[in-house]
């Protein structure tokens, strides 16, 4: 799940340098203090050549990102886009993962240091399916987590910032150590946040449900995308709070992201969802997205740059 190959080359700071030339001083300061912004996006192999999805999106979310953590790019949204590309092409890569990280570099430390450079890296590589080909066909094992989604009131949570995500990194290893694959968050409140790295859905009577976005949740671009082709396929779809029971109760549950694409849970908390299945709503989605990312229905083209 977690391993990766490791390629040629490497975007940094503008060039393309050798992947073990991609290196940062250990005095990094978003390697201490946990302030810096990434995106991850994945490219697809495409009936003419390879393509990435949704990849404006991705740069305009990472360029948001930034903007709130107060880090101003050295780069324009055209710039990086680019960089995306060519990164890829010389790579050879056609399927990849693409994974844009904007940090601060050394030269001062201390919480309120600005004198470091702001650095890009992007780097390119083949990453299989994030919660396994076994759980994208069957179905995940999925625990409510002890750890809470953070507040709105503590974090800025539209963002991709490196720091928040040891939050979810708790999350996620504290139930993989008790036999599970994905954690659940819940929010401050109760309500059924996200997983450690993915949106959720629920498929109740029908109907297909996911956590509002003024709610403790990344603006998830697969959930926007989801939600897009929910809507064109006549499946009824709402954005409203989850509880953990309503979770339970559910006919379907899925889990949404760039890693894990659409990815089905057939247990929660040691309950089987539905008939423990991936259910007809989650394999209708689960196969039009995987046409979709793959450049075989053309009116979604807008969404696929090419490679």
């Amino acid at each position: 799940m977690a391993k990766y190959t490791p390629e040629k080359y490497i975007w940094l700071d503008g060039k393309l340098v050798p992947w073990n030339d991609a290196t940062v001083h250990v005095l990094t300061h978003t390697l201490h203090y946990g302030v810096g912004v990434f995106e991850g996006v994945r490219a697809y192999e495409q009936p003419t050549g390879g393509g990435v999805f949704r990849l404006p999106e991705h740069i305009d979310r990472l360029l948001m990102s930034a903007r709130m953590c107060l880090i101003d790019s050295p780069y324009s949204r055209d710039q990086l886009i680019q960089a995306c590309v060519e990164t890829l092409r010389e790579n050879g890569l056609r399927g990849a993962y693409l994974r844009p990280l904007m940090f601060l570099g050394d030269g001062a430390m201390g919480l309120g240091a600005t004198e470091m450079a702001v650095r890009i890296a992007i780097s390119t590589y083949v990453w299989g399916t994030y919660l396994g080909e076994d759980g994208v066909r069957s179905g995940i094992r999925a625990k409510v987590s002890s750890f809470a989604r953070a507040s709105q009131q503590s974090s800025l949570l539209k963002a991709k910032i490196c720091g928040q995500y040891v939050n979810s990194v708790l999350a996620k290893r504290e139930v993989v150590r008790g036999g599970y694959d994905e954690a659940i968050l819940l929010d401050s409140t109760g309500q059924v946040a996200e997983a450690s790295g993915e949106n959720i859905f629920a498929v109740i009577r029908g109907h297909l449900l996911t956590p509002p976005l003024s709610g403790a949740i990344l603006d998830g671009i697969t959930r926007d995308s989801v939600l897009t082709l929910a809507r064109d396929l006549g499946i009824p779809a709402d954005e409203r709070p989850l509880s953990r029971d309503q979770l339970y109760m559910a006919d379907e549950v899925f889990l949404t992201g760039t890693a894990a694409e659409i990815t089905p849970v057939r247990e929660i908390d040691d309950r089987r969802i539905g008939s423990g299945r991936p259910g007809p709503i989650t394999q209708k989605l689960q196969a039009t997205f995987h046409d979709v990312v793959r450049g075989r229905l053309p009116q979604y083209q807008h969404w696929i740059t090419p490679v």
